[in-house]
């Protein structure tokens, strides 16, 4: 009877479990027949340490918030739920290492990419990211050659080396009546490429180059090329290069007495080379490959967005790299589709307004209507003194 009494008991609580069970089991069935959500990677590429480390964390802000923007819309493509993830690779600024981290975006099945930020690096990856087929805007990358390739993954958000080399060439020879020139480049795609775009320029206009040295992106100490351009004597110095190696080279010009002015691309145009240069700042110039922040419709609202988040101003390209992010998303919305071979046409037909103004790119994939803003120092600060291009003539329609 006591055998009967414990085997009823256990029947009961073996029912009362299984019951306990499908209750419990319950929601996960529900959560199983929710929509699917698709996660969406967009790779971000550029030198994330050493001496310009600090541009490529401005850029790989600048997706992030763009990013973060197009995850809070709660978007659907193509049917499904989507989630932006940014990959974010350190490229050294090196060419060699850009194709290993282009080629591990490949592998990892990456939408589009925004990178890489300096010109050797973005051209070397391209023919990867073209051979799979992926779309990639560079924020910054200023060589010609990077679009001449004719490879239809290839797009640029700013004016390239051609534009800047002719505007401030321009602006140096006919504005400040500058003639007896001395060039020095760090030998980087970038660097040399815009000084020889410097120099062609000049050249056509009139100008005399009496010296032209070259140093390399890692560099700190210009003494030795300093007095050999000392002795000639130059109205200007050109230098074509980044912001890590100018403001001690301003600083060492100083330190020598040397009086010629020291100009730069956009490599120079930030608050970094001010911190380095210090006093040595002051009277010099540079230009920008945009147009000037407060004619940008949306870079004092972005600017505020960054220093709530990261506690940042902006370097140089964050404002570039959060609409190339943008321009990526608005593809795949009309495209319907996060296939890159589905959004691409709709990538290479893009009417977009964006933080940095209106966006639209012509058969080579570079940007309509770029504009180029040449600055100077002045009372510690950089400070608009003449614009080139950027005309809002055939300017796209505005997105919603």
């Amino acid at each position: 009877m006591q055998q009967a009494r414990r085997l009823l008991l256990a029947s009961a609580v073996a029912v009362a479990l299984t019951a306990c069970g499908q209750k419990a089991e319950q929601p996960k069935d529900q959560a199983a027949a929710a929509p699917a959500e698709t996660v969406v990677k967009i790779g971000h590429a550029a030198p994330l340490s050493g001496p310009i480390g600090h541009i490529g964390k401005d850029t790989e802000y600048g997706v992030a918030i763009a990013l973060d923007e197009a995850n809070a819309e709660h978007l659907t493509i193509g049917g499904q739920k989507v989630k932006f993830e940014m990959v974010s690779e350190d490229d050294q600024g090196d060419p060699k290492a850009a194709t290993q981290v282009a080629q591990r975006f490949v592998d990892q099945k990456i939408a589009g990419i925004v990178g890489h930020l300096t010109s050797g690096p973005t051209i070397t990856a391209s023919k990867i990211y073209a051979d799979a087929g992926i779309p990639q805007i560079t924020p910054s990358s200023t060589n010609p050659a990077y679009t001449a390739q004719g490879f239809k993954t290839a797009f640029r958000l700013i004016a390239d080396d051609s534009q800047q080399g002719k505007a401030i060439a321009n602006y140096v020879v006919n504005k400040l009546g500058m003639k007896k020139l001395a060039i020095i480049d760090d030998r980087t795609a970038y660097g040399q490429g815009l000084a020889d775009e410097f120099e062609k320029a000049a050249k056509a206009l009139g100008a005399d180059i009496v010296k032209r040295e070259f140093t390399n992106d890692k560099a700190t100490d210009f003494t030795a090329i300093l007095t050999s351009i000392k002795g000639v004597n130059p109205d200007a110095i050109f230098y074509g290069g980044m912001d890590a190696q100018g403001g001690p080279m301003a600083r060492q010009m100083q330190k020598l007495g040397i009086k010629s002015r020291l100009i730069g691309g956009d490599g120079l145009q930030s608050p970094v080379f001010l911190q380095l240069a210090g006093d040595a700042a002051e009277g010099q110039f540079s230009t920008q490959a945009g147009a000037p922040k407060d004619q940008q419709p949306g870079y004092t609202a972005f600017a505020d967005k960054l220093k709530a988040k990261y506690k940042q101003e902006i370097q140089m390209y964050a404002t570039y790299a959060y609409d190339s992010a943008k321009v990526l998303i608005e593809a795949m919305k009309k495209a319907d589709s996060v296939d890159p071979a589905k959004y691409l046409p709709a990538l290479a037909q893009t009417q977009y307004s964006g933080a940095t103004g209106d966006i639209a790119f012509d058969n080579k994939g570079d940007r309509k209507n770029a504009a180029v803003t040449v600055y100077q120092v002045k009372a510690g600060k950089w400070e608009v003194v003449d614009v080139v291009g950027g005309s809002a003539a055939n300017a796209p329609e505005k997105s919603q």
